[in-house]
């Protein structure tokens, strides 16, 4: 059995058990006794309790924990029988979570109480002192309620995830992708905001469709931003759009993204990469709900989803002052992290079949498949650029093949696997072209965050290039 919980001067007790099977249990009581009596009574019944005193104390604890159900008493004040306080906390909670199982208790005197808790929606009361075997039916009945609920939630989602129309089609078998697609899966079809990370190329816009997709949203727009491309002069303009005279060159009225995607999802992609002074302006919007063109005299209501996505470790970012942490905490409601391709190998063989069937089609060549050699070069392969590069590897490959079946010389990954391995063998020069290369495929051919990341200045980069016969668009 597990220890006895332990208690803290904050007046929350919380459970050493640990297991993540077990029903969890909020119980919220001013009375010490009665929540001993609670913990003693449903712990070796296989429960996790956590208790409060207070409905403060209960929902700091609703908001950082996910329960199965939640025991709250009526009267937290001394001397006090209204049952006010907890008939508003109820409220709150149903408000919050209408799923969630609230059990109320009441003294023997408080049966109208009980019955106006029922009215909140109180799924059940128990009356205080209770009887054990009651409480302990009550309880079981009802998680088993709220686990059943959940889990036909969470078939529909993904049901809805394979039969989403206008979705990109989402590849993800391997163990390191299950608790994304889960994810993805229950809250698709919410308005949450959502921060999707991972390296360069993992598949963050895919996701970021997949979650328009999946919501009520998928027939309005799904407007994409590279925000960090976006020039400064230009972001209130891009982002916000502008009214005629607003600067120089505007001409004439311009819509900006939000308002283009008003009713649909604004996907904002590498989030990180914005100035911290453009930061505060879309801090303003996603507070507010409203956006105001440059040059105007009046705001704009917007109802937009923000899906946003980074490369970047933004916890480090707002460290080191290069992000604002109100910011963040506006934009990952929900994170969802994409492991790189070296971690999801399973997933390679799925994924090069379907880009061979795109190519294949796209420039009619009659490819039947992969050698298995050339498989297993593509198994074998780190994949520094990830999803991205698998896709354009194969887009090469089925232009460069001769024959039925792509060949391991058709990919062109072998020569630089080679090389990479054995750094010791080769010239200065030759590493520096390989470094270059990588640079330049991690950043997609966008020199001046390769030259940056190189330690170089854009002349010294393009130098180089030149040199090593190097092209962006290539690379």
């Amino acid at each position: 059995m597990p220890a006895s919980a332990k208690t803290h001067d904050a007046g929350i007790s919380l459970p050493t058990a640990n297991r993540s099977d077990s029903p969890r249990i909020l119980a919220a009581d001013d009375q010490r006794d009665i929540l001993q009596a609670l913990e003693l009574l449903l712990k070796p019944e296989g429960y996790r309790v956590d208790s409060v005193q207070s409905p403060a104390l209960a929902r700091e604890a609703l908001a950082r924990s996910t329960y199965d159900a939640v025991l709250i008493d009526l009267n937290y004040t001394r001397d006090t029988t209204s049952g006010q306080e907890g008939l508003d906390f109820l409220s709150e909670i149903v408000a919050l979570d209408s799923a969630l199982p609230v059990i109320v208790m009441t003294a023997w005197g408080n049966v109208e109480l009980a019955v106006e808790a029922m009215r909140r929606g109180a799924r059940d009361f128990i009356q205080k002192p209770w009887e054990n075997d009651r409480l302990i039916s009550i309880l079981r009945t009802q998680v088993e309620l709220r686990r059943a609920l959940l889990h036909a939630e969470r078939l529909e989602a993904e049901n809805r995830l394979l039969r989403a129309e206008g979705r990109p089609q989402f590849i993800a078998a391997a163990p390191a992708m299950q608790q994304v697609l889960e994810i993805i899966s229950r809250i698709g079809p919410s308005d949450a905001n959502v921060l999707i990370t991972g390296e360069h190329g993992t598949g963050k816009e895919v996701v970021a469709q997949t979650l328009h997709a999946l919501s009520a949203r998928s027939s309005r727009p799904l407007v994409a931003v590279n925000t960090g491309a976006l020039p400064d002069t230009l972001f209130e303009s891009e982002l916000f759009g502008h009214v005629k005279g607003a600067f120089t060159d505007a001409r004439a009225d311009r819509i900006g993204r939000f308002e283009l995607a008003d009713g649909g999802t604004i996907f904002l992609d590498e989030i990180g990469n914005v100035p911290v002074r453009q930061q505060a302006k879309l801090l303003r919007v996603l507070e507010t709900g409203e956006i105001e063109r440059l040059g105007a005299a009046r705001s704009r209501r917007v109802d937009v989803r923000v899906v946003a996505a980074t490369n970047t470790d933004l916890q480090a970012a707002c460290a080191n002052g290069t992000f604002r942490e109100d910011l963040l905490f506006r934009l990952n409601t929900v994170e969802i992290h994409l492991p790189p391709l070296r971690e999801r190998r399973e997933d390679i063989p799925a994924l090069a079949g379907h880009f061979l069937a795109r190519y294949t089609a796209r420039y009619r060549r009659a490819i039947q498949g992969l050698d298995p050699a050339a498989l297993q070069a593509l198994l074998q392969y780190s994949w520094p650029g990830n999803v991205r590069e698998l896709e354009h590897t194969l887009e090469r490959a089925v232009l460069m093949c001769r024959t039925d079946q792509l060949q391991p010389s058709d990919l062109g990954i072998g020569v630089q696997r080679v090389q990479v391995h054995n750094l010791e063998e080769l010239s200065l020069e030759s590493v520096e072209s390989i470094l270059i290369r990588k640079a330049l495929q991690r950043f997609q051919g966008n020199i001046s965050q390769a030259a940056e990341a190189l330690g170089l200045s854009r002349g010294a980069l393009y130098r180089r290039m030149e040199k090593y016969g190097l092209s962006p668009s290539r690379e």
